[in-house]
C-alpha cells in the first residue's frame, strides 16, 4: 500500500460559480477535483437547494500546500466580496493500493 502526505482545499459556495471554478483550477494547475452539491445553514443563512438559485456547491481539490495556498488566495481575492463563500485547507493521507502485484 502507498500513502502520501498531502493537502485537501474544500471551497463551498454557489452553485452559479461551478463552471468559472473548473476554469479557474484547470488555470492554476489543478490535476483533479470533486464537485458535489451542499446543502446546509451557515452565516448566510439556509441554503437547502429548492430552488436553483439557492443551491450549494462543495468542491474538493487534493494537492500540495502551494496550490492549495494559490487556489485559497485566488478564491478570496476573486469571489469572497460578491458571492457566499467558505474554504478551508487541511492535512490528508492519500492512500493507494499497490498495483505491482507483490502484496504486503
Amino acid at each position: 500500500m502507498f500513502t502520501r502526505r498531502t493537502k485537501l482545499i474544500t471551497i463551498i459556495t454557489e452553485s452559479a460559480l461551478e463552471h468559472t471554478l473548473i476554469d479557474d483550477f484547470d488555470r492554476l494547475g489543478a490535476g483533479g477535483y470533486t464537485i458535489t452539491n451542499a446543502r446546509g445553514k451557515g452565516y448566510t443563512g439556509v441554503r437547502d437547494g429548492r430552488w436553483p438559485t439557492d443551491s450549494n456547491i462543495r468542491v474538493e481539490v487534493i494537492c500540495d500546500t502551494e496550490l492549495a495556498d494559490t487556489i485559497a488566495e485566488h478564491i478570496i481575492k476573486t469571489y469572497y466580496r460578491d458571492y457566499a463563500v467558505m474554504v478551508y485547507i487541511g492535512d490528508v493521507t492519500v492512500v493507494k493500493p499497490d498495483k505491482s502485484g507483490k502484496g504486503s
